[in-house]
């Protein structure tokens, strides 16, 4: 899950300055999820620019949607028929999202109202941890299901740094030693052999090449 923080309400706010009238869209996806650009923030926002623009004199109009997802450009169609007139699109998404409004509606100002952080999961209610480094070849097999890119402070693959002590990274005394939990973990899994095999240097162009990344499913057929 892609997890994002909204931005300070005054710096959205400077952000449409002169504008007038908005667009306001909510992502009801990942963002719904983590709080940040579902339909219930997505109105809260509008209506905190509203008030606030009250007070300065300067009144705006709203106008507010929330879309399935803001990532396919199947979901982002109905908004054709609400663009009209409005100075500019705040997108309550990442920054996939962002994108593809812009794309899609290249004559409005499109302004991010999140921050996009990583991509993680919930550990306890209201709290996201990051768990992938998105780096294009994933080595979980190898290592318990416990990520060394993401988890190791350092992203080592071949086992713990001279700064692990007791369990604990020596960034923080709250930061688990991941080499500590993949040994422990394959320890219990009775393959704690597999990590005497030697990890060669990663391959970082399978997570930067040179521009974008694309996957294509097997039976798609593109011109």
């Amino acid at each position: 899950m892609i997890i994002a923080q909204q931005k300070p309400v005054k710096d959205i706010a400077e952000m449409i300055n002169d504008c007038q009238k908005v667009l306001f869209v909510g992502c009801a996806g990942c963002v719904t999820v983590c709080l940040a650009g579902g339909e219930k923030e997505t109105e809260v926002l509008a209506s905190s620019l509203r008030i606030m623009r009250k007070l300065e004199e300067k009144p705006l109009e709203t106008v507010t949607f929330t879309a399935t997802r803001q990532c396919d450009p199947e979901y982002i169609v109905a908004l054709d028929n609400l663009v009209d007139g409005v100075d500019a699109i705040v997108s309550l998404a990442c920054g996939v999202g962002v994108q593809y409004l812009a794309e899609r509606f290249k004559d409005k100002w499109v302004v991010p109202a999140l921050d996009t952080k990583f991509i993680g999961g919930s550990t306890v209610h209201g709290v996201w941890e990051e768990k992938c480094g998105l780096c294009g070849d994933c080595v979980l097999h190898r290592t318990g299901g416990i990520c060394p890119i993401i988890r190791c402070s350092k992203s080592i693959l071949n086992g713990p740094c001279g700064g692990s002590q007791y369990g604990k990274c020596e960034i923080s005394k709250d930061v688990d030693c991941a080499w500590q939990l993949i040994y422990d973990r394959m320890t219990a899994l009775g393959k704690l052999d597999k990590l005497m095999e030697i990890q060669p240097p990663k391959d970082w162009t399978k997570s930067r090449d040179g521009g974008p990344r694309k996957a294509v499913r097997e039976d798609v057929m593109i011109d």
